[in-house]
């Protein structure tokens, strides 16, 4: 998998102060698209296990009360990004006790396959649906379009 940013403190991406990390590849080419230079699966940086470890540790850190993990992109549920983005969820769900996870994501939650699913299943809030420009509204909170929905999953 490979990534474009990881912001170890965000408070725009979820609630709270937040770790977020920014994965590359998607699909959906959505027109009006604010991230395009995240649709290529090979661009930005290789997500190494260094990195993987440095998300945990910025979670645990007391320094900085986090409230969780946000997952955004590109499409953190592109297939070529499951298996990192799978094992990345598992850790923080396991070592990061009280840190909920944010995911957004082109794809709908009614369409999933079985390994975009075995994702969700550590997702406490998931942001679904493909951006659309001409139901685009500044004024929602957590989405762009009026078509994507927030699902509360585990809170």
């Amino acid at each position: 998998m490979h990534y474009h940013v990881y912001h170890s403190v965000d408070v725009v991406n979820g609630t709270g102060t937040r770790c977020t990390l920014f994965v590359s590849g998607c699909d959906h080419a959505c027109r009006g698209c604010y991230n395009q230079s995240t649709w290529r699966v090979d661009s930005g940086h290789e997500f190494t296990q260094a990195l993987e470890d440095q998300i945990i540790t910025d979670l645990q850190d007391t320094r900085i009360v986090r409230k969780g993990l946000s997952l955004s992109g590109g499409d953190p549920l592109y297939p070529a990004n499951l298996s990192a983005v799978l094992q990345l969820v598992k850790r923080v769900k396991s070592e990061c006790i009280g840190k909920d996870i944010w995911l957004w994501s082109g794809y709908k939650r009614a369409n999933l396959t079985p390994q975009q699913q075995a994702v969700i299943d550590h997702v406490d809030v998931l942001i679904d649906g493909k951006f659309e420009q001409d139901k685009a509204d500044p004024s929602l909170k957590w989405r762009g379009s009026s078509n994507q929905q927030i699902h509360y999953l585990n809170e």
